[in-house]
């Protein structure tokens, strides 16, 4: 049976500003867009775009939809190009699935190195990806909680149940 732990607004808020500090403060590498991965990261990227200032774009992997995705993906690495940086943001790092998809994806249009980095409110230290930037970390190894960020709170309860159960290893 899975437990759910819901993250209340007032926690959320605060790991928001813990990426904004963690962005701002890195003296090395400054991004020039936000960028909001579809559908766990967009909530996270418009805060963060307010925490920072900077401006906020957005792709979805989850639609499944190529035109919101995988054009979107050969558009941003053309911006890196010509000297952009980019930061995506995400609710979860957990298998690393989507990173991974997202690095190939942007390394195959020509992003430089770089030019990309990641940030997750919940980095998974087992994840088969690693962040530049991240809240909060857990351990699938250890905790098995799916966690319900304020946004899938809005979801029916069997939509939950759902997410949770697309990889039973992670709650199991």
């Amino acid at each position: 049976m899975p437990v759910y732990t819901p993250i209340d607004h007032d926690a959320f808020v605060a790991d928001v500003r813990a990426l904004a500090e963690a962005v701002t403060s890195d003296g090395g590498w400054r991004p020039t867009y936000i960028i909001g991965v579809g559908r766990g990261g967009l909530v996270p990227a418009v805060y963060l775009s307010h925490a920072t200032g900077l401006p906020t774009l957005s792709c979805d992997l989850s639609s499944q939809v190529k035109d919101f995705a995988d054009e979107v993906l050969v558009r941003l690495a053309r911006r890196t190009v010509d000297g952009e940086r980019l930061l995506f943001v995400d609710d979860i790092n957990d298998s690393g699935r989507t990173i991974g998809v997202l690095r190939d994806k942007l390394a195959a249009a020509g992003a430089p190195d770089g030019s990309i980095r990641f940030a997750t409110l919940m980095d998974n230290v087992v994840s088969t990806q690693r962040v530049d930037y991240r809240a909060r970390t857990l351990d699938r190894t250890v905790t098995k909680d799916w966690y319900v960020f304020p946004w899938e709170a809005m979801a029916p309860a069997e939509a939950v149940a759902a997410d949770a159960a697309e990889v039973p290893e992670r709650i199991a």
